[in-house]
């Protein structure tokens, strides 16, 4: 029982770390080349959010048939919920973990981006992300929580 918690807990500590690695140094370090494929989140979701107040309309309605940022952070979950796979007969809890975070990712993301009201309240650090690199600050790298900003230092309060 207690080698399940402790799975599970080091599963939402490996996801939250996957989370701040990831869009510090691919989706803001890669993405800022625009002709790379992570492109997609400084010149479409940052820029689209910077125009519209937080939201970007691309994550009203997912299409199969429109490549916009959703449809691009979704192929990457996809990818990211494939490569842990093979771990799952091993590590169950710890796979289950990282599994539940990309859920709440994504839901809490998408909700953010549709009702930046909502945002500001419950996801602070990533309202304040989206303040602060509008203005070139690089900051609050986390979405689900705030974890890791506390633990590196890079979760500045706006």
């Amino acid at each position: 029982m207690l080698a399940t918690a402790i799975q599970f807990l080091l599963g939402l500590l490996y996801a939250n770390a996957g989370e701040w690695l990831m869009h510090k140094y691919i989706l803001h370090a890669l993405g800022g080349n625009p002709h790379s494929f992570w492109a997609y989140h400084l010149h479409e979701h940052h820029a689209v959010c910077a125009q519209n107040g937080m939201v970007d309309p691309g994550y009203k309605h997912i299409s199969l048939t429109t490549w916009n940022t959703q449809s691009k952070e979704l192929v990457v979950l996809g990818g990211i919920v494939l490569l842990h796979l093979p771990l799952l007969f091993w590590l169950p809890e710890l796979v289950s973990a990282v599994y539940l975070s990309l859920a709440l990712y994504y839901y809490k993301h998408r909700r953010a981006h549709l009702d930046p009201i909502w945002a500001k309240r419950h996801l602070r650090w990533h309202y304040e992300h989206h303040l602060c690199n509008s203005s070139g600050h690089d900051s609050n790298w986390c979405v689900t929580w705030p974890w890791f900003d506390y633990l590196l230092g890079t979760r500045i309060k706006r």
